[in-house]
C-alpha cells in the first residue's frame, strides 16, 4: 500500500511514493511565488533567479530558495545539496537536488528514510 499518491500532471495516472515527491518538487520549484490566485505563497522565488547571470552568488541563491521551498511545501523530502547542471543562454537550466526522502514525512513520521535526488528543468523563455 503506498505511502502517498496523487496523479501525474502528464498522463493523468495515478502516481505514488517518490514519483508524487518527484512531480511535487518540480511543482514547487517551477512555479513562482504570487502566481496562483488562491495559494499566493505556493511555489519558489527560484523563477526569478534564473534570469540573472549565474555567478556563484546567484546561483547560492538558486540553492537557498530551492531548499526554503521544498522545506514549507514538501514535507516528505528535504534537500541537502543541490547542483546546477546545465546552464544556456536562452534561460534555461537544469537544477540537480540531492537530498533525503522520508515515505511518511507528511504524517509527522521521519523513521523512515532514503536517500534521492531529482532533476528540476527550467525552459527558457
Amino acid at each position: 500500500m503506498p505511502d502517498s499518491t496523487g496523479v501525474s500532471v502528464t498522463s493523468g495516472k495515478p502516481l505514488s511514493n517518490w514519483g508524487h515527491v518527484q512531480q511535487s518538487i518540480c511543482k514547487i520549484l517551477t512555479t513562482p511565488k504570487r502566481s496562483r490566485v488562491m495559494r499566493r505563497n505556493f511555489g519558489s522565488d527560484v523563477p526569478d533567479l534564473i534570469d540573472g547571470k549565474m555567478t556563484r552568488r546567484n546561483i547560492l541563491a538558486v540553492y537557498s530558495a530551492a531548499a526554503t521551498a521544498i522545506l514549507e511545501w514538501e514535507p516528505r523530502y528535504r534537500m541537502s545539496a543541490g547542483k546546477v547542471t546545465r546552464a544556456e543562454v536562452d534561460g534555461s537550466i537544469t537544477l540537480e537536488i540531492f537530498g533525503t526522502y522520508y515515505p511518511r514525512g507528511h504524517r509527522g513520521d521521519y523513521s523512515i528514510s532514503e536517500s534521492a535526488s531529482v532533476r528540476v528543468i527550467y525552459s527558457g523563455a
